[in-house]
């Protein structure tokens, strides 16, 4: 992409993007068209190309963003002040198939993994303590202080305990989400043994829990319910933890097909270069391992608002197109209702960097994804089925979206942020950066910079700096997530607690 002081996105646009802030009076030359800026404009914001009456749509990536609230001039700056969102309420849906062909080759690329005794991989061999309910936290959190002070993590990647309020005094759906999570934690292939810690009494009885697992090892995955000890629970606790640890550190990595890797696709913090820098990179690069055979998923439902047809069009069969639709209409009637409008998601910190309506964050939100056919759709807390891009039901939230996507079974997420975010979740979380700016600022929070995109750098060379960036913490680099040890769980509430 050419250096330049504002982008066009798509031919259809009647905004421009600025690249860098841009001052009243300033002359805006495309199209054949001279645009005299009527307002001072930040970057990542937006400038009108045409007037707008009042009630016109305006137009980005291609796809209307919203209306205009009031008559707008052309060089005027477009925010959230004078763009109204188009959303409402749910809507009826007709599949109109896209059948684009991915012409990437199969470059028979490895990684180095951990083979699970299910044939799943992992990219990290760590132990793991999962807590059945949130009473047992504490109990958690002095085993693995004890755990990691007596090993020093000698052949393993880490020690943890994925610490959570629930496990009881929850109902029917929040219930089942809770342990639907919490099997998917103790089943990840990232881990190469899990301690259950149960109270006893809890709503999350363990008995039935360990049932979920199904087919699990149970050499790897062992169980303590604290209730039962006679006497001092950590000293048990320690005891199923050294024998657990004996087995994970003797595993080694070793050369796995690409097509073992699963990607999850997110971002937070977003501003209005994520639809044109890192999201789009994102987006090359689940392209990429979806055609290598590899798995890429894509969450935050909310965000897929205003660009879900985009979505729905490119679904392999009819079948998963109305698993798309139900999954777009579900979460617009969990917002109704709950009294909330379905087209208010921008958050301040998103609005400030550029985007106004949620049209606009969905539009550059659901670049991610690429351009891939759509081969799977999972309910939240559900595994994955089926290789390929999947769609995933889950909220918006940072925490709660990466937790999801970690627990359908990726074993990275990659979190886009113009903002930038420290957090992390149970797997590695590698923040790309959409502008160089952020990246500089925090060197401590951000893995890898799309924002010299904006710079000069060209896309084609850009992805295979980012595929190999990706290849590498597939074969044990640390993100900053890690090295930080900002790492933590969020599973979605909806309901009653007793």
């Amino acid at each position: 992409m050419k250096q330049s002081a504002f982008i066009k996105i798509n031919p259809a646009d009647s905004v421009v993007v600025c690249l860098r802030p841009m001052t009243k009076g300033e002359i805006i030359e495309i199209d054949d068209k001279k645009i005299e800026l009527l307002q001072d404009t930040p970057a990542g914001h937006k400038v009108l190309l045409e007037d707008a009456p009042e009630g016109k749509d305006i137009i980005k990536y291609g796809y209307p963003i919203g209306h205009a609230r009031h008559d707008l001039k052309a060089g005027e700056w477009v925010n959230e002040n004078n763009l109204k969102t188009n959303l409402a309420g749910t809507l009826e849906y007709e599949y109109k198939p896209v059948n684009e062909v991915l012409t990437i080759p199969n470059e028979g690329r490895t990684f180095k993994g951990y083979e699970r005794k299910n044939g799943e991989v992992g990219i990290r061999n760590e132990v793991w303590i999962v807590p059945t309910v949130g009473c047992v936290n504490g109990i958690a959190e002095k085993l693995v202080e004890q755990l990691t002070k007596e090993t020093n993590l000698e052949g393993i990647d880490a020690i943890h305990a994925w610490h959570h309020n629930f496990g009881c005094s929850q109902l029917s759906g929040d219930h089942e989400n809770t342990r639907k999570v919490l099997r998917d934690i103790c089943l990840h292939p990232n881990a190469g043994a899990v301690l259950v810690l149960s109270l006893g009494c809890e709503n999350n009885q363990p008995d039935d829990f360990m049932k979920m697992l199904g087919d699990y090892d149970k050499d790897r995955i062992k169980l303590l319910v604290t209730q039962k000890v006679e006497g001092d629970e950590l000293e048990e606790g320690m005891k199923i933890l050294r024998e657990l640890y004996a087995l994970a550190k003797q595993d080694k990595r070793t050369e796995v097909p690409l097509s073992k890797l699963r990607v999850g696709l997110k971002c937070g913090g977003s501003d209005g270069f994520s639809g044109i820098t890192a999201n789009p990179l994102v987006g090359e690069l689940s392209d990429y391992v979806v055609a290598q055979g590899g798995t890429s998923i894509l969450t935050e439902v909310p965000e897929m608002f205003g660009a879900e047809t985009i979505l729905m069009n490119r679904c392999e069969t009819t079948e998963l197109f109305e698993q798309t639709v139900n999954l777009i209409n579900n979460f617009k009637n969990y917002f109704l209702s709950h009294g909330e409008p379905v087209g208010e998601n921008p958050s301040p910190g998103n609005k400030a960097g550029g985007i106004s309506t949620l049209e606009d964050k969905a539009l550059g939100c659901t670049q991610k994804c690429g351009r891939a056919p759509v081969s799977g759709v999972l309910e939240y807390g559900d595994r994955l089925q089926v290789n390929g891009l999947n769609l995933l039901s889950a909220p918006g939230n940072d925490l709660v979206a990466a937790t999801a996507l970690a627990s359908a079974g990726c074993q990275m997420v990659l979190f886009t942020t113009g903002r930038g975010t420290p957090f992390g979740t149970f797997i590695p979380t590698m923040k790309i950066s959409t502008n160089s700016d952020l990246y500089e600022r925090k060197p401590n929070w951000i893995d890898f910079n799309a924002g010299v995109l904006t710079e000069g750098v060209e896309m084609k060379d850009l992805i295979r700096q980012f595929i190999d960036k990706v290849i590498s913490v597939a074969n044990g680099e640390p993100t900053r997530n890690e090295i930080n040890g900002y790492q933590e769980i969020a599973i979605f509430k909806t309901g009653v607690t007793l």
